[in-house]
């Protein structure tokens, strides 16, 4: 009895300071008059999900909260989890909420019917839009509203979908109405996005609060993803399809999460560069020719796939696409011209479109809408001008009014009011009247205390051959401003993981199948030409700026201490000339050695410095998300901040030369270690390799000339890292010709010239051929020559034109490679053997 008392008392003790945290917390959180609040429910009290979540996260003292905040902060700074916001050129860390969207499972059972048929409905229509078209001739939807659609397609008008759906992902952006049910606030059918953010999300907040996410019984996102890729691979008309993500490029807004979609379920990250049509099929170029695509989880609007039929003017799409459509040859998820249900035109005609396909009442309402097309319709809106919104019935503009997603007649000036409704009058086809309604709010973490702020919750439905599979959870963008009516991420918004909280326990999931249904392989997947190209000059780029460091740590240290230092007046005036030519620094400096060497390092406008050429392996890298490791992603990253940063003197030169040299060595050592040894580790080897050859003999021209003196030779052997090679071999000081063959010959030396090129001979020999007759290929060709030029060379008989000829040989070769395994332009349609089209 007594020992149980004890327990009780010391529980209590320990909850009492959670209760005062909470107290304290929510001491100033008020919801809007008016508006419903997920924390506070109708009847003014918490709701209890709230509550269990609250008094669990107030047992962390503040210190712990703020640790784990920080913790989830750094996952994403060194993931690189990033938007880029419309209009802007560099990328945003990813702003996540610390505090989730908490939903119970009986309210989200509800939720997630009221999806379902929608998702349900949306496919119908457009079945019916693009196939027997009943609905515009009996007049159920009058023919403006389709036609005014720039999402509405002729070319797509007849064609089958092949999988069967136009739909395979939909999403529905809700909130709360002033009802307190939830609504529907917006239709996404063109190409739905979020979902890899809503994964990122998860990711990170369950790391920093694993115990809390357990103890809630959060439903787990993985059986969506499994159900969705499972789906997508059962639409496709052979066992074991190709699918590929279709993205526009690196300079989406959204790129971040097209690569982490790619990598998490397995698909193929591709561009419209990447395929080709060859017959009625959709094909890959690959480094072994084209390679047939099965399935194409499209993250570009439709208008912009295909340039013969749809815009011309689009680069991101593949010219006779739709033509494959027609023909059966492959699925395109969503179908071009789904889009069209985006239209605010529409959402009037819904309830009665539901009741004619369903025979049911939609379970999800939506904002009440007047499409201005009506004329019933347009004098209503006219009448309470100032009771609605003016939107654009078909785009994200309202006409005339550029730059406004939602127009208020009460806050136009009189003139603009005129202006709207002579519009309106004129044609009224373009505009739709909305409901005013203000979003619902939540909770949010704001400097020690919680706030509401409005939110909209996108909710994900997959098509599966058993149903709609619904995401337990979603993509939630949270508004700063307490009032608001739109959230957008590019407006300052932040993003919030969704906790769909269960009363039982939770099984851990997962997307790894069982090992008796999975067929054994030991290779990955094909290499995309485009793919191999930025793994090429991924490789090149980090070997170049390596090379402008080693330069850039030998200036400085002989700045720094003269008298130990190996560099004479002639060589430090060689190594600036060197960091000249290759674009590091500017000629104005070459008078002050100190500003060269802080120059080279970190100068933002020269494109040779190692500041830019780490950016520029960075940029790289960024259209390899789906491929490097997060590791190797991180390393990147430190680099380039590392460089950013202001050095003060020679002694943070060199620091920061030395610690990014490290850092280049540990992204290697992942490479080396980690990376498969498939195409695409041979390719970023092949880029290393040639860089470093060309650099090596770049050095030796300029410090192992015919009058060379032994401190040039002493820099030559400092700049390719072989001091102690030397030293280990001759008792002498260093000499041109065993310091030539060193650097130049020796094939058992890891940082010369022969020692590249033979591995790039075997890495070369290992790469597909794309000719047929078993003729040697020209980059093998070039290699091969240049091997035995080096090997049956003398270094007593080097000579500086000598060395000339082999960089030539080697820029050569870099050249041949590109233009054979990566087309660009005219050159794309190359002709390649077609024996691996399966």
């Amino acid at each position: 009895m007594t020992e149980h008392a004890g327990q009780e008392n010391g529980q209590g003790s320990k909850t009492r300071p959670a209760n005062r945290r909470v107290a304290q917390w929510m001491r100033d959180y008020v919801s809007l008059p008016g508006i419903p609040d997920e924390y506070i429910a109708g009847d003014g009290a918490p709701r209890t999900v709230w509550s269990r979540f609250f008094d669990a996260f107030a047992t962390l003292t503040p210190a712990e909260i703020e640790r784990r905040f920080s913790s989830a902060d750094r996952h994403l700074r060194e993931a690189g989890v990033s938007y880029r916001a419309p209009g802007e050129t560099s990328d945003r860390i990813w702003p996540l909420s610390h505090l989730p969207l908490l939903i119970d499972d009986a309210e989200w059972r509800q939720l997630s019917a009221g999806i379902a048929q929608r998702a349900q409905l949306l496919e119908l229509i457009l079945s019916d839009l693009y196939g027997e078209g009943r609905l515009v001739a009996e007049g159920a939807i009058p023919a403006a509203a389709i036609a005014g659609s720039a999402e509405y397609l002729r070319a797509v008008c007849g064609i089958k979908p092949p999988g069967g759906r136009y739909l395979g992902l939909y999403a529905a952006d809700v909130g709360r109405g002033p009802d307190g049910r939830w609504w529907v606030l917006g239709d996404r059918t063109q190409a739905p996005s979020g979902a890899g953010y809503a994964l990122e999300n998860r990711l990170v907040l369950s790391r920093a609060f694993a115990t809390l996410y357990k103890s809630m019984n959060v439903e787990r996102l993985a059986p969506f993803f499994e159900a969705f890729r499972d789906a997508l691979r059962a639409s496709a008309d052979r066992d074991e399809p190709r699918i590929g993500l279709l993205t526009p490029g690196q300079f989406s807004e959204t790129y971040f999460e097209h690569a982490t979609l790619a990598r998490y379920l397995g698909f193929l990250l591709v561009e419209g560069d990447d395929l080709a049509v060859s017959g009625d099929r959709i094909h890959i170029r690959t480094v072994a020719g084209l390679k047939r695509l099965d399935v194409l989880l499209r993250r570009v609007d439709s208008n912009f796939l295909d340039p013969l039929e749809l815009d011309a003017s689009s680069q991101l799409g593949v010219p006779g696409l739709i033509d494959v459509l027609r023909k059966n040859g492959v699925v395109v998820a969503n179908m071009p011209g789904s889009g069209v249900m985006e239209a605010r035109a529409l959402l009037g005609f819904l309830p009665s479109l539901s009741r004619r396909f369903l025979d049911q009442d939609l379970k999800m309402p939506h904002i009440a809408t007047w499409w201005c097309g009506q004329a019933s319709a347009r004098e209503e809106v006219l009448s309470r001008l100032d009771e609605v919104a003016v939107e654009g019935a078909f785009g994200r503009e309202v006409p005339g009014f550029v730059g406004s997603r939602s127009v208020l007649a009460g806050e136009l000036s009189a003139a603009e009011r005129e202006r709207l409704k002579t519009a309106i009058n004129d044609r009224g086809i373009d505009f739709v009247g909305q409901e005013m309604v203000r979003l619902s709010t939540m909770p949010v973490w704001d400097k020690g205390r919680i706030a509401p702020r409005p939110f909209v919750l996108r909710i994900f439905a997959a098509a599966t051959p058993h149903g709609w599979t619904i995401m337990p959870g979603g993509f939630c963008r949270i508004a700063e401003q307490r009032d608001a009516r739109a959230v957008s991420m590019g407006d300052g918004a932040r993003a919030a993981d969704v906790w769909v909280v269960s009363e039982r326990a939770v099984p851990a999931t997962t997307l790894l199948p069982a090992v008796e249904t999975v067929r054994i392989r030991r290779i990955a997947g094909v290499v995309p030409s485009r793919a191999a190209d930025n793994l090429f000059w991924l490789g090149r780029y980090l070997e170049r700026a390596e090379a402008t460091l080693r330069l850039v740590r030998a200036l400085a240290t002989s700045l720094r201490d003269p008298a130990r230092g190996s560099s004479t007046v002639h060589s430090v005036e060689r190594i600036q000339r060197l960091l000249w030519a290759w674009g590091a620094t500017s000629q104005t400096t070459r008078t002050q050695p100190a500003r060269v060497a802080a120059e080279a390092l970190q100068s933002e406008e020269r494109f040779g410095s190692g500041l830019s050429l780490v950016r520029s392996a960075q940029r790289t890298a960024t259209s390899l998300r789906e491929r490097l490791s997060p590791d190797a992603w991180q390393v990147i990253t430190e680099m380039t901040e590392r460089l950013a940063q202001e050095v003060e003197d020679d002694d943070g030169v060199i620091s920061a030369a030395e610690l990014t040299l490290q850092e280049l060595a540990s992204f290697a050592g992942l490479a080396q270690e980690n990376m498969n040894r498939a195409a695409g580790w041979r390719f970023l080897e092949i880029g290393r390799r040639a860089e470093r050859a060309i650099n090596t003999v770049r050095f030796a021209r300029q410090f192992a000339y015919e009058d060379a003196e032994s401190e040039d030779l002493d820099v030559l052997l400092t700049l390719v890292d072989c001091q102690i090679t030397y030293r280990s071999r001759y008792l002498v000081g260093p000499l041109l010709a065993p310091v030539r063959d060193l650097v130049v010959l020796d094939p058992y030396n890891p940082r010369s010239v022969a020692f590249q090129v033979l591995a790039l001979n075997e890495h070369i020999a290992s790469l597909p051929t794309l000719k047929e007759g078993g003729l040697i290929e020209r980059p093998q060709r070039l290699a091969v020559a240049l091997q035995a030029a080096l090997t049956t060379a003398e270094a007593a008989m080097l000579d500086v034109k000598t060395l000339f000829s082999f960089e030539q040989d080697l820029l050569n070769l870099s050249d041949a490679i590109g233009s054979h395994y990566f087309p660009h332009g005219p050159n794309a349609s190359r002709p390649e053997k077609l024996t691996g089209l399966a």
